[in-house]
């Protein structure tokens, strides 16, 4: 049985029993301060188990997305070195909302695993919850009770606290649950040693599937209990270990959740992944390849449901995992270059039919997930290399905590991951030795990060380099040292320091100066500049053959200028927003390039239209205002403060700072700028949109950029008046053709109906009678609103009415079911299941409720066997 329709023939039984089926929650939490991620099902309904809101419905049933990776239930260290713990992970449930209580949810339970699943009942076990003492909770007697008009009494288990009480979190709705575990090991292991013996002792095939939860407490912060307003159930059951059980297999990763991810990671990694590992080494790939496919789950969904990477709260969480990702594929798969990103194609084709966000933030999860490895990659790198120094140079299985934070603080390298590394070589981190160095280094400012490079070669000894690009694009330098790079990433590169240089670092989210270095006898492009411990570095591809000469320094004027605009359009639509939206506002970060601005800001909602023009216009008004820069280089901080200046938040700022005003705005800034707002010539928002939870994003461009879109933009009107033959009003022949449009389509709409109703009388005619079974299948000449109209007629008619209608639309076939809701229920016939496996012969598929469903496709040529396959499910 596929995964697919393992999970819907949970949602469809109990939707049977009048369950409500709802969509997932997202796996993020933002509105609950007691939790950071959605970890079981139960999260998003705990203010009904509260009593604090209505729910739509008393009976609800879902699946849910969940990640336990943080607090109480942390299931990180046990991922993919075994085979049934996950970090994202699917529960399917249900829950009663003070209707039904332990007697439906265990024996609803029971009828849906060994009649419905038909799993042996030889083989599962289930636990009532002991009793405590210390909490005031009696023995589960009616659960126990319950469970022995169902199964033999030695396959009831007792449970103690741990195991059988149930706890979201450390405060919270809570109550005794009774668990449900499935033996799946061989005969013959089962003679050794009775299942009993193993349930709940982390067997890989000795698994808890459900957990019924009877939800009757409350877990109060000083830890108490009290009642619940009424007496609720929660279940849940993990869908990937049913999906183990169901499919046969002896892993969650050999079934189909997992295996279509498992075969890309082997695609792009060369690492091949055995059922059964014969070595170590076999071993080691299993358990990389078992972590990514595991993990990319995990980030994929939460970036998609707003948290991205970050290193604080949630955001480190993901961080986190995907990092922990990157290093086993860096380690054990040899991978070098980022290649998790390209997962989520697999992922968004393989769910996102069930969880849609997954499809509509691709774009957004693949960039972040790539951005955020090919950063860490270049840490890795580094810092592997650098631990093997640091554990080869040690003389002790304890490896000194000064080392192990001078890497952490150098060189960005995780201080988990090196605890992680040394725990799997038999070492041990001093840890005491990194409190004490991460305590010495609070106390004084943060040395900034050495580059693993060559030595400086020494030209000019002494010399003060200085910046002079706020008043010249170009000047006489010399260059006072120099150093070779080599990276994987930019190959062999040269930094040259000048004595004074013309050239901007790249700082404050503005983009490094390019230019070139000239002489009589040569020119060396400059191709990028940044600064470092207090040193602006020009980056080249070569050498200069003299050295010791002198150059004339040449920024490129065009892109300085562009990017000059760009970044004075910054601070003036950061005044924008905090005046229109609120003081609220605060900028998040930004980049100022040559081409467009990216401007990241606090705020709790999308812009509206009007919002957005009216920040572009006022931006606008001060270009038009031609107001001057006000440019005060050496100011004391606090005089600036005082002044009005705004600092951001997490810049670092010296006694003396750079204040830049134009007209009412000033902000403390060191970049470049344009000498007066006129120059900035107009300012155009391009894109608005989020970028995390409270965080937006406005993309923008000014100057030559805008010259550039609006002539676009005539462009395109040009072109639509061409095709609509050169009216006078170009508008009202638009809004004339859609009025004409939609004219049209009422009256196809209209003519597909009157067609569907005389096609009635003649497909009656043709209805036959197999096993009491009114069946049909056929192609008609309609579209699918046409089809589904006469599925509905002609079932208003006929009984036990089993219908198939093929249709094609501009190309496209689509295949539409029907079933009488009687022959649903007795037959137990499924449309969504009809569908999917006749969906195959027109290379689709499709679903939808029991006794409706449709699947679309690619290949009208397989309707007539797709038809003639529909007669076997009432044979």
């Amino acid at each position: 049985m596929q995964s697919q329709e393992i999970r819907q023939k949970f949602l469809s039984f109990f939707e049977e029993r009048g369950h409500l089926i709802v969509p997932s929650a997202p796996i993020v939490l933002k509105d609950d301060p007691t939790l950071m991620f959605n970890n079981s099902g139960m999260a998003q309904f705990k203010e009904y188990f509260l009593g604090n809101a209505i729910p739509k419905s008393n009976r609800i049933a879902d699946t849910q997305k969940c990640l336990r990776v943080s607090g109480k239930h942390n299931d990180l260290e046990e991922v993919g070195i075994d085979t049934y713990h996950h970090t994202m992970f699917e529960m399917l449930g249900n829950w009663s909302f003070g209707d039904y209580f332990k007697k439906d949810a265990i024996h609803w339970a029971w009828e849906l695993l060994t009649e419905v699943y038909k799993i042996p009942k030889d083989i599962l076990y289930v636990t009532v919850f002991e009793g405590s003492v210390e909490e005031n909770v009696p023995f589960d007697q009616e659960a126990y009770d319950i469970w022995k008009s169902l199964i033999a009494e030695d396959r009831i288990l007792l449970g103690n606290k741990k195991d059988n009480f149930w706890e979201m979190g450390e405060q919270g709705p809570c109550g005794p649950c009774s668990e449900i575990h499935v033996d799946i090991r061989s005969l013959e292991e089962k003679a050794l040693i009775s299942g009993k013996e193993l349930v709940n002792a982390d067997h890989p095939q000795v698994v808890e599937i459900w957990n019924n939860v009877f939800m009757e407490f409350n877990r109060k912060a000083d830890g108490s209990l009290e009642k619940l307003p009424a007496q609720h159930v929660d279940t849940g059951m993990g869908f990937e270990r049913l999906c183990m059980v169901l499919q046969g297999v002896q892993s969650n990763y050999d079934t189909d959740v997992f295996s279509p991810l498992i075969a890309k990671i082997s695609e792009l990694t060369q690492g091949k992944y055995t059922i059964k590992a014969k070595d170590d080494e076999e071993e080691k790939i299993n358990i990389a390849i078992r972590v990514i496919a595991d993990h990319v789950r995990a980030v994929a969904f939460a970036i998609a449901d707003g948290q991205l990477p970050s290193n604080n709260g949630a955001g480190y969480v993901i961080r986190r995992i995907l990092r922990r990702a990157i290093r086993y594929a860096f380690t054990f798969l040899n991978k070098k270059e980022p290649f998790i990103y390209q997962l989520v194609e697999v992922l968004s084709s393989q769910m996102g039919s069930v969880f849609p966000e997954i499809t509509a933030q691709k774009g957004l999860v693949m960039n972040v997930i790539k951005e955020e490895e090919a950063s860490f990659l270049r840490t890795l790198d580094q810092g592997l290399h650098l631990l093997d120094q640091v554990i080869a140079q040690s003389e002790s299985s304890v490896i000194s905590g000064a080392k192990a934070f001078e890497l952490y603080d150098t060189f960005g390298f995780p201080i988990d991951l090196t605890a992680l590394i040394l725990r799997e070589r038999g070492l041990e981190l001093d840890e005491a030795g990194f409190d004490l160095a991460m305590s010495q280094q609070k106390s004084r400012s943060r040395a900034a990060s050495e580059v693993s490079t060559d030595d400086w070669t020494v030209l000019i000894p002494g010399n003060i380099e200085t910046f002079v690009g706020y008043d010249l694009l170009n000047n006489e330098v010399k260059i006072t040292r120099f150093r070779k790079v080599d990276s994987k990433k930019d190959g062999k590169l040269f930094q040259l320091v000048l004595d004074k240089t013309p050239f901007y670092p790249e700082g404050g989210g503005q983009v490094g100066d390019r230019g070139f270095l000239i002489s009589a006898n040569e020119t060396i492009e400059i191709i990028d500049t940044k600064k470092e411990n207090n040193l602006i570095l020009h980056f080249a591809k070569e050498l200069p053959e003299n050295l010791t000469g002198s150059f004339t320094a040449q920024v490129n004027e065009e892109t300085r200028r562009q990017s000059a605009s760009n970044h004075s359009a910054t601070h003036l639509l950061h005044q924008a927003l905090r005046t229109i939206l609120g003081t609220h506002v605060e900028q998040k970060g930004s980049l100022v390039s040559p081409n467009y601005l990216r401007f990241d800001f606090s705020h709790f909602a999308k812009l509206t239209e009007e919002e957005l023009k009216a920040v572009e216009d006022f931006v606008n008004d001060r270009i038009q205002d031609q107001l001057p820069l006000v440019e005060r280089r050496s100011i004391p901080f606090a005089q600036a403060i005082e002044e009005g200046a705004m600092a951001l938040f997490g810049e670092k700022y010296g006694d003396e700072v750079r204040a830049i005003r134009f007209g009412t705005s000033m902000e403390l800034c060191g970049g470049i700028h344009v000498q007066n707002t006129a120059d900035i010539w107009q300012f155009k928002i391009i894109s608005e949109g989020a970028v995390a939870a409270g965080i937006r994003r406005i993309e923008a461009i000014t100057n030559q950029a805008v010259r550039t879109f609006y002539k676009d933009q005539e462009d395109t009107l040009r072109e639509v008046k061409n095709i609509l033959k050169n009216p006078q009003d170009t508008l009202k022949a638009v809004v004339s053709l859609q009025d004409d449009n939609a004219k049209l389509k009422k009256q196809l709409e209209q003519l597909l109906r009157e067609k569907a109703k005389g096609l009635k009388g003649e497909l009656s005619s043709e209805i036959q009678t197999i096993n009491d079974i009114q069946f049909l299948a056929k192609q008609v000449d309609l579209d699918a609103n046409g089809a589904k109209d006469l599925a509905y007629e002609l079932g208003s008619d006929k009984t036990n009415l089993f219908l198939v209608l093929a249709t094609v639309t501009e190309g496209k076939p689509m295949l539409t079911c029907y079933i009488s809701k009687e022959l649903a229920t007795e037959k137990g016939l499924n449309a969504g299941q009809v569908v999917r496996e006749l969906g195959k012969y027109i290379q689709g598929g499709g679903g939808g409720q029991a006794f409706f469903a449709t699947a679309g496709g690619k290949n009208p040529d397989g309707i007539a066997e797709a038809l003639s396959k529909a007669i076997e499910y009432v044979k």
